[in-house]
């Protein structure tokens, strides 16, 4: 469809109130899985639809979730006040984000819309009495929909009218099979329903079978990712493990990756060596995982993983551990270059690992059959002179500065634990051991490694390297008025004469 034939939101019969909404977020014109499937929802059809993340998909059921609301109110008979609208997703964070969109849509009629998000595990009281209030729409994960369902602190059989799943793809990976077809048991029989998806896999399908009737199937003809001009994406080949360690400290240390970048490796043991190994060089590190530290808690499956979170300006995605899948490589590459801001992919490739980067490539190509990762032009030898500095930090890495790392983010979540707060309160003993167990080392931080000389700096990037401030070496006499000057006893003069005041006694 020509641009001049691309229907506009103004072109979609929708309420004013949202329209106004729709402009204050700054959308002049729908994108396409906005523009075919939100006409399609408004007639009353069930949707599968695929398109890339980061490409509009939850207004895409949002808006005409919100326009059916309205027009049922305005319009229809006077009817008690249910949920209507249920959304599931696999993550708390992205309940939170749908509920986000849905009530940032809903700015002008927030008195008749009501949206609920009851994602959260620990908040179950707050969430049953937001559900005692019967909002228009409730947000969740399979398992904590469930759970309220069981404890009829939710009921749906005869009030819902449209379900959506989103990010269908990946509900059944995250283990949500079982709760999924048992929620299904407490739904009536006719609703409307929408699947949206990153990629169509078996799971899909599965659910396609499960949750839809007679659906029009939009698997729109665009990338799964953005175009060249806006996402790049790269690979490097690194001949050994060391020089993968090698290359993402002289990528960050000589500022040749700018901005917010996220760091995908396969294992969470991965994780943290990646991460102490990049703070023995000062560069700042997080590590993102779903495991949590409580018996009571071991088995939540809305743990935060890094591909059900959408961060904001992110400039990079780095993939140190080659995807396991092409559909995770997706996934992950959509970190990045979304709403319209640029974005930069770049995958380590071991030789061993050639095989399935092509299958990786193939997914991403298509019928257009052209190269996609392009290779990423770096010379190895003029980072050589890092290579002993890396060695350095990498021995600093031990297992068991790893197994200490783990802990002790462990041990700080328990001490910092809503849910243990009254355990806590009843048993101060334990508190107490927790506080003054042994200190934990993770990994002993060289302070020399934090700046890069600038004999090592390849000379076509030093001016890209900030210099290192040496801080002046004081004097035995400077360091005497230094601690003087610090001194809060420290004396003073008042007309003329010396006084020095002498601390109180306690």
């Amino acid at each position: 469809m020509e641009d001049s034939e691309a229907l506009g939101f103004e072109h979609m019969g929708l309420d004013p109130r949202l329209l106004q909404a729709v402009t204050d977020m700054g959308w002049s014109r729908p994108t396409l899985i906005q523009e075919k499937a939100i006409p399609l929802a408004l007639e009353g059809k069930d949707l599968l639809a695929r398109a890339r993340t980061g490409s509009g998909k939850t207004a895409a059921y949002a808006i005409p979730m919100l326009q059916l609301l309205l027009h049922r109110k305005a319009t229809g008979p006077v009817v008690e006040q249910a949920v209507r609208g249920l959304v599931l997703v696999p993550t708390k964070e992205l309940a939170r984000q749908a509920q986000s969109m849905i009530q940032q849509l809903a700015t002008y009629c927030a008195r008749d819309v009501r949206v609920a998000n009851v994602s959260a595990a620990e908040d179950s009281a707050s969430q049953r009495a937001m559900l005692m209030e019967k909002p228009d729409v409730v947000v969740g994960t399979p398992s904590r929909i469930l759970s309220h369902l069981q404890q009829d602190s939710l009921k749906l059989r005869d009030s819902l009218e449209l379900l959506v799943v989103d990010e269908a793809d990946l509900l059944f990976s995250f283990g949500f099979e079982e709760e999924l077809k048992s929620l299904l048991c407490h739904l009536p029989r006719i609703y409307q329903a929408f699947l949206m998806s990153a990629t169509f896999n078996e799971d899909v399908q599965a659910l396609k079978e499960l949750v839809l009737h007679n659906p029009v199937t939009l698997k729109l003809q665009e990338s799964q990712l953005p175009g060249p001009d806006q996402l790049q994406q790269f690979q490097v080949v690194c001949e050994t493990e060391e020089d993968k360690f090698l290359l993402l400290y002289a990528l960050l240390k000589l500022s040749l990756i700018r901005g917010k970048s996220l760091l995908f490796v396969n294992t969470l043991e991965r994780s943290y060596r990646l991460r102490l190994f990049l703070e023995q060089f000062s560069i700042p590190t997080c590590v993102l995982n779903g495991e949590l530290p409580l018996r009571s808690r071991a088995s939540d499956p809305e743990a935060g993983v890094a591909r059900g979170i959408d961060f904001h300006h992110v400039s990079a995605v780095l993939n140190f551990d080659l995807p396991p899948t092409p559909e995770a490589y997706i996934h992950r590459a959509g970190r990045t270059a979304r709403a319209n801001n640029p974005g930069i992919v770049l995958t380590f490739v071991l030789p061993t690992e050639q095989s399935h980067l092509g299958k990786i490539e193939e997914l991403l190509s298509g019928e257009n059959r052209g190269p996609v990762l392009l290779p990423y032009q770096f010379r190895m030898e003029e980072i050589e002179g890092f290579r002993y500095r890396c060695r350095d930090a990498m021995r600093s890495v031990t297992k068991q500065a790893i197994r200490e790392a783990r802990l002790k983010e462990i041990k700080e979540e328990l001490l910092h634990s809503e849910k243990l707060k009254t355990y806590f309160e009843d048993n101060p003993r334990d508190l107490q051991l927790l506080r003054h167990d042994l200190p934990l080392h993770p990994a002993v931080v060289k302070p020399h490694l934090g700046h890069v000389p600038d004999y090592l700096v390849p000379p076509a990037l030093r001016g890209l390297v900030r210099p290192h401030k040496k801080r002046k070496k004081l004097s035995s006499c400077r360091k005497a008025k230094r601690a003087k000057s610090q001194n809060p006893l420290r004396s003073f003069k008042h007309k003329g004469k010396k006084f020095r005041p002498t601390a109180k006694p306690s």
